[in-house]
């Protein structure tokens, strides 16, 4: 497929075992990952991942909710090395667009994932304030969207247009997928990349798959775990 497939996890052993998979172009993470996997120290983890992904994109987030204090963060963070990507949140919690932050990083020369976007107005804003800037992302939450009983893939044509009117430069990236499903649905939107965690990513396998194998694998599990457990009935 021509989608580019990032790890989506903050797990620093599955990230450096995901680092030798050459199917994995790239890296993301943010804090709600971080804080589930026990990371206490940002910035230690952050060199420890970028110790062993060194070639392909990461992206780390800023913590701020103030867009000062976002620029110094985003700042420090896109030192850390030449792969790293800021994320930044499309809106602070005040629900004020981040569009002129995002502007002056991209112009400053700072490779920024705009990140918790999920409508196409919102992309359309981002991608404008991202445009002559440097390699860039917009992450659309289509797993979320999906959530609220909307389907995704119209949406996600929208803001394909958006990015691609804007700058050659700007990759959209369906994030927070649920099912192996959505990588083809992503393919098929025109997507360049999609995140999956570790979980998702042990699925990928299963893409395109014999249903009538499928099934008898399935069989046998059952099997397998019946006599495993020693049911008897």
């Amino acid at each position: 497929m021509a989608i580019k497939v990032f790890c989506d996890a903050a797990d620093l052993a599955s990230m450096l075992q995901l680092a030798k998979n050459p199917r994995i172009s790239g890296f993301t993470t943010n804090p709600t990952l971080m804080r589930k996997a026990g990371v206490t120290d940002y910035r230690a983890f952050a060199r420890s991942a970028l110790d062993a992904v060194t070639d392909r994109p990461i992206s780390f987030e800023v913590l701020a909710d103030d867009f000062a204090t976002m620029e110094r963060q985003a700042l420090e963070i896109s030192s850390w090395a030449k792969n790293v990507y800021v994320k930044i949140p499309v809106t602070n919690s005040a629900r004020e667009s981040s569009a002129g932050l995002v502007k002056k990083l991209a112009q400053a020369g700072v490779k920024v994932n705009v990140t918790a976007v999920f409508t196409p107005a919102q992309v359309k804003v981002v991608a404008a304030a991202l445009a002559g800037g440097p390699p860039s992302v917009v992450s659309v939450f289509a797993g979320r969207i999906a959530d609220s009983g909307r389907d995704p893939k119209p949406l996600m044509h929208e803001s394909l247009n958006f990015c691609r009117a804007a700058d050659k430069n700007i990759e959209l990236l369906w994030a927070s997928p649920r099912e192996v499903l959505n990588v083809v649905e992503a393919e098929s939107v025109g997507c360049d990349i999609i995140t999956a965690t570790p979980d998702l990513l042990a699925k990928l396998p299963s893409l395109g798959k014999n249903l009538d194998d499928f099934s008898l694998e399935t069989v046998e599990m059952f099997l397998r775990d019946a006599k495993a457990a020693g049911y008897v009935l």
